[in-house]
């Protein structure tokens, strides 16, 4: 008999493509898995039997009016071999064991049923990305002992991990239980799986600290262990691990040194180490480990000078990420000998000096993050980063303090910066004006110009920028009137152009706080930021131009704190997907628009502190925003304020003849009313009476 693997390796299908379709067969929506191995063979086809020793344990699939995937219900048809089922790998004995079981991406629900541990030859059980739920049985893997790879992630499993896994399968290969909901310790225990050589239970609440044992695991590759609330130390014993090759412990609530024979992991390609409380300095020892293509220690309290480190030793280094610690001292150029450096941040640091040539040697660089430390020269800098030709990503923010901001044109030659997409220089205090050589960059999509000290108009050719999407040139001086030429950005009129913005991730992800919030936002693609205007606190005049209500792609606009007049445009209500808008603490008169309540995005609207007038809208959102952004304007009224129509303020006048004989007139008609509906009720009276 030949071996029968029905498994489905075909690629991955996102379940978010639509492509609904209804089940077509009780038995599809029905029959799913898990059952007695040795009853199972004896079915042989016919349904009855079959659902007779199949344990359906509160498992099934998707509501079929909503299910919305290209992937095909389950194929197992009672009527032939389960062997020959969907996802079910049997062996080559006669009695055909169940070996294997594959059902990822099958929008399966419900518990584990117990049912599983009767499939005794059960060597591979694989339920990831599925919406299965509660928590494991308390004698699960008891009786698998053949069991090597456990996948359960991409769930919903709660409660504590099994302790007792390897003392029942200590065959076990590969653990996964990643992103679930997965509660307390790390068991003691997987010490035994001296067979593990994959071990993930990232995303999850899981909390103390690493057991030791773990690192007995002579065997163990992968150790994954992010986004938890594990504390303590990283182990020196971790260096016994000498087939590591992946090492993530990063967003967790980890202290002390970084292990100072972490050399000893030769064979590390990934470190993420990054969010963190992690104390010390970066072992020198670190260089040992040639085949690093990852290095993230971002944000934790890492001190020192990085001079030491010998960047060359790490030939394979792509990721480079140290920003968000407390490294001083002179920029570590040594760095530009990792030649496959394709991205690499040094932000939030105190490092001093100035960039250097040598950084166009690295040919692959494409992200740059250099912001919030003490560089200099930024004319020097722009002249050499032109140069690298697949830089995409250039932030350079909070450096060259009170420095001029090159402007001439030919600072930058015709193809530098060809594809420079992201570029930030805010919080610099720079002086000057906005640089004429932008023009140039007809890829950007991303510039960031806030918190300096420009001066001057906003030029018209912004506008012109095939790409641009998100401008901030808030907290500047400039000033003249908003030219109607920026609301004629191509990439923010019409929605295509948005969404034809490149949607790949990003080498490493970008932080922004816009809103001037504590917190800040992470982007992993350039598409995620948000198609936006921000020209706060400038000194800006004249009036809103009618032309931004062409920018329908635009998601908020901010123009707060400027000297603007004249009305709110009825225009702005064509900005349907607009979400935030920011108007106050201006010169801004008229009424607001009643169309606006159109914007049904729209969840922050402020126009506090102009000389607005008349009734606030009411209905839509305009129900909920907060009463303070409409306070300033004396002459507005209802709405949120709760106030009434102000009484208009008259000088007393003499009554005039008309006015009498008007009065005269209304106070007849109301007594005669009232006299008459007096004598309607005593003539019912009588009736009543009467009867």
């Amino acid at each position: 008999m030949t071996k029968r693997n029905l498994i489905n390796n075909g690629p991955i299908v996102n379940t978010c493509i639509a492509n609904k379709f209804f089940l077509s067969s009780i038995t599809t929506f029905l029959v799913l898995f898990l059952f007695d191995e040795d009853m199972i063979f004896k079915a042989k086809g016919l349904f009855q039997k079959l659902a007779a020793t199949i344990k359906i344990k509160n498992l099934s699939c998707g509501s079929p009016a909503t299910f919305s995937s290209s992937v095909s219900p389950l194929n197992w048809n009672p009527s032939i071999d389960c062997c020959a089922w969907e996802g079910i790998t049997c062996d080559d004995s006669s009695s055909s064991h169940i070996t294997a079981i594959y059902l990822p991406f099958r929008r399966l629900k419900g518990k584990l049923p117990l049912a599983v541990l009767k499939l005794h030859h059960l060597s591979q059980l694989n339920l990831s990305h599925n919406h299965l739920s509660g928590p494991l049985p308390l004698d699960f893997l008891s009786s698998l002992d053949q069991l090597t790879v456990l996948d359960l992630s991409y769930n919903s499993f709660t409660g504590t991990i099994p302790s007792f896994m390897c003392l029942s399968s200590p065959q076990l290969s590969t653990l996964d239980f990643s992103y679930n909901d997965f509660s307390g310790h790390i068991p003691r225990g997987l010490g035994r799986c001296l067979r593990l050589s994959v071990l993930r239970a990232g995303f999850n609440h899981l909390s103390g600290e690493i057991p030791r044992d773990i690192y007995n695991l002579s065997k163990l590759e992968k150790l994954v262990l992010p986004a938890n609330h594990l504390s303590g130390k990283i182990g020196d014993d971790i260096t016994k691990l000498r087939k590591l090759t992946s090492l993530e412990l990063y967003s967790n609530n980890l202290q002390g040194d970084i292990p100072k024979d972490i050399g000893k992991l030769s064979s590390l390609q990934t470190l993420q180490l990054h969010t963190n409380n992690i104390t010390g300095t970066v072992p020198l020892s670190l260089a040992n480990c040639t085949n690093l293509v990852k290095l993230n220690l971002r944000k934790n309290r890492l001190e020192g000078t990085l001079s030491e480190l010998d960047f060359s030793r790490f030939p394979r280094l792509s990721i480079l990420d140290l920003g968000n610690n407390s490294f001083s001292g002179e920029f570590p150029w040594r760095v530009h000998s990792c030649k496959s450096l394709t991205a690499m941040r040094f932000a939030s640091n105190k490092l001093t000096g100035q960039v250097s040539p040598q950084v166009l040697e690295l040919e692959s660089l494409s992200f740059l993050s250099l912001s919030d430390n003490k560089l200099t020269n930024i004319t020097g800098a722009l002249s050499i980063l032109q140069g690298c030709r697949n830089l995409s990503t250039l932030l350079i923010g909070k450096n060259f303090y009170n420095e001029t901001f090159p402007s001439d044109r030919d600072l930058i030659s015709p193809d530098g910066f060809a594809n420079l997409r992201i570029f930030a220089s805010g919080g610099c205090g720079l002086r000057g004006e906005i640089p004429a050589w932008l023009i140039k960059l007809k890829s950007l999509a991303v510039m960031d110009l806030s918190h300096n000290q420009l001066v001057g108009s906003i030029p018209g050719w912004l506008g012109t920028l095939p790409h641009l999407f998100y401008i901030d040139i808030s907290d500047n001086l400039l000033s003249g009137e908003l030219p109607k030429e920026l609301f004629q950005l191509r990439a923010l009129m019409f929605r295509k152009g948005y969404d034809a913005t490149e949607r790949n991730n990003l080498k490493l992800p970008v932080y922004i706080n816009p809103n001037n919030l504590t917190a800040h936002y992470q982007y992993n693609q350039l598409s995620s930021l948000p198609p936006a205007i921000y020209i706060r606190r400038n000194n800006l005049k004249g009036s809103i131009p009618v032309e931004a209500g062409q920018l329908k792609a635009l998601h908020a606009l901010e123009l707060s704190h400027n000297c603007l007049s004249g009305s709110i445009p009825d225009e702005l209500s064509n900005l349907t997907n607009l979400e935030r808008l920011d108007l106050s603490n201006n010169n801004l008169s008229g009424r607001i628009p009643w169309s606006l309540t159109r914007l049904h995005f729209m969840s922050y609207f402020n126009v506090a502190n102009n000389t607005l007038q008349g009734p606030i809208p009411t209905g839509s959102q305009f129900d909920t925003f907060p009463r303070a952004h409409f306070e300033g304007n004396s002459l507005l009224f209802g709405g949120v304020l709760l106030n009434s129509c102000p009484a208009p303020t008259q000088s007393p006048a003499t009554t005039t003849d008309e006015e009498k004989l008007t009065r005269i007139f209304t106070v007849a008609v109301a007594t005669g009313f009232s006299l008459t509906f007096t004598l309607v009720i005593l003539v019912l009276n009588c009736y009543v009476d009467m009867i």
